[in-house]
């Protein structure tokens, strides 16, 4: 079988997809800026490159290999749309057979900088003459923990006006490594959570879950951009769902142990 290269690999998601294609018997690449770390999973290669200037590319997506890219930095918006060009470039040199790319529900729906990148990256990985497959996915189960543990370190937390639909990382992990095989796809039905509700209702379960309390105060973000919060797009309708609910994440996790 061919090599699955994953960018982004050290990451929230890259990390659990490269253990999952690991524990399915598959050869698996990651490519990071960093030095290989003194663990990895037997059977992981580790490719030192720069998605930005392409340097390491060519080696790492040799011999046929498959990529998934998870490699994003919502801090710095341009940057998604010039590593994801260079990495289609790079995938047409080597005549990759598949390259999937990891994208986020909404990003056509919510104007904010970073999503209108990622959905230029998306444009790139489409006219890029290399076989794909786009999926989108929710927010994960581990960024909306994260983003409740920071609005709550005060005495009053802050409560976002966000109607979200949070899935655990693992399971997108998990419907990317069977993509991964299936072969390329195109655009697929998006993947969420099993559940949806206000940020409100996701820190609270996160206080309860660490034993805190804290009064929330509703933050309403103005504009198109809080409008489009507040109306759901951050959700799918897709039927087909993770099943991991929040509070079985935050309890499966050890928050508050």
């Amino acid at each position: 079988m061919e090599p699955i290269l994953v960018t982004g690999g050290t990451g929230t998601l890259g990390r659990q997809l490269v253990d999952q294609l690991a524990a399915r018997g598959r050869t698996v690449r990651v490519l990071s800026r960093r030095p290989r770390p003194g663990r990895t999973a037997e059977g992981v290669e580790w490719f030192t490159g720069d998605l930005l200037t392409g340097e390491g590319l060519d080696p790492a997506l040799a011999d046929g290999a498959v990529v998934i890219h998870c490699a994003s930095n919502p801090a710095r918006p341009r940057q998604d749309i010039e590593t994801t060009g260079r990495l289609t470039e790079a995938a047409r040199r080597a005549g990759t057979p598949h390259l999937l790319h990891v994208s986020i529900v909404g990003i056509d729906l919510v104007p904010m900088p970073y999503y209108r990148a990622k959905l230029r990256a998306e444009g790139i990985v489409a006219d890029s003459g290399v076989p794909f497959t786009i999926q989108r996915a929710t927010q994960f189960h581990e960024l909306i923990r994260t983003v409740a543990q920071k609005l709550t370190r005060g005495p009053v937390g802050l409560a976002p006006g966000v109607v979200t639909q949070p899935v655990a990382a693992g399971e997108v992990a998990e419907r990317l490594a069977v993509l991964a095989e299936r072969g390329p796809a195109g655009r697929v039905p998006d993947l969420g959570g099993p559940e949806t509700g206000t940020l409100a209702e996701f820190f609270r379960a996160t206080l309860e879950a660490e034993g805190r309390r804290r009064p929330l105060l509703p933050l309403r973000i103005p504009g198109r951009f809080g409008r489009a919060l507040r109306q759901g797009h951050l959700t799918t309708r897709e039927p087909d769902t993770g099943h991991l609910t929040f509070r079985e994440f935050l309890a499966a996790s050890g928050s508050g142990r």
